[in-house]
């Protein structure tokens, strides 16, 4: 996987690309990162990437050449995504980034800075990605959480594979309670069912708090579940009497 970051502050991305497995992705050529800085491609005497909005308004535009001369010089490789980082896009999920992962070999992915960008900039644009509703002074952190959520993902990031499937969203539900040694910290003790050696008893254990823990702090995700749920089971019970018709 290949990023290839559009981003006036390129010195951000330096410790967050060295540390823990993103790091250690990165070193071993799992993925790969490159940082553009769009006021490399500016053309007069003040390397001017901004300017005052047509029609006032507060703030400054970041200007549409630099950036399309930035991404002009890129590489292009066949599954390639241009990604705006804008509080206007589609917020980031597991879904999104596993989608990514899967569907693209390289993504480029535009920093915003000031007020936003001209909005011709969109013509390169195949998709707007959010990090949430609410604004950050640039695009460089969104860029950060995008390619740390899509590289951990990636064959070889994390060593037990396992470990992706059974965490918080990608069954619909949030995670269980964890604990580790000691079994009796400061009068808070471990349920007894996690020390009890019982496989299924602990399997049913967590499944009940996943579903009462996605109860208690996000009702929506718990109710979108349920309704996804009961889906799946009309679908199954359709096919059942399908199967069951063609029998006779």
């Amino acid at each position: 996987m290949r990023f290839d970051i559009v981003t006036l502050f390129p010195d951000c991305f330096t410790s967050v690309l060295s540390s823990g497995l993103l790091g250690k992705a990165l070193a071993k050529q799992i993925a790969q990162v490159n940082l553009v800085n769009p006021r490399d491609f500016t053309t007069d005497k003040h390397r001017k990437v901004d300017d005052e909005p047509y029609g006032g308004g507060v703030g400054m535009l970041m200007k549409p050449e630099p950036i399309f001369s930035a991404i002009e010089s890129l590489p292009i490789l066949e599954r390639r995504e241009i990604i705006l980082m804008s509080p206007q896009g589609q917020t980031i999920n597991q879904p999104l980034l596993r989608e990514l992962t899967s569907n693209y070999d390289q993504l480029v992915v535009i920093c915003g800075h000031y007020e936003g960008v001209d909005d011709r900039v969109l013509h390169l644009v195949t998709r707007e990605v959010s990090l949430g509703d609410f604004i950050l002074t640039g695009g460089e952190i969104p860029a950060m959480a995008l390619i740390n959520g899509v590289v951990r993902l990636l064959p070889g990031t994390v060593a037990k594979t396992e470990s992706l499937t059974a965490e918080s969203f990608e069954e619909g539900l949030l995670d269980y309670p964890q604990y580790t040694r000691p079994a009796n910290f400061r009068g808070w003790k471990v349920p007894d069912v996690l020390l009890s050696g019982n496989h299924s008893a602990i399997a049913q254990w967590r499944y009940e708090q996943q579903i009462q823990r996605t109860s208690d702090r996000r009702p929506d995700l718990l109710e979108k579940w349920q309704q996804e749920k009961k889906q799946g089971s009309r679908g199954a019970e359709g096919q059942g009497k399908q199967g069951k018709q063609g029998e006779k």
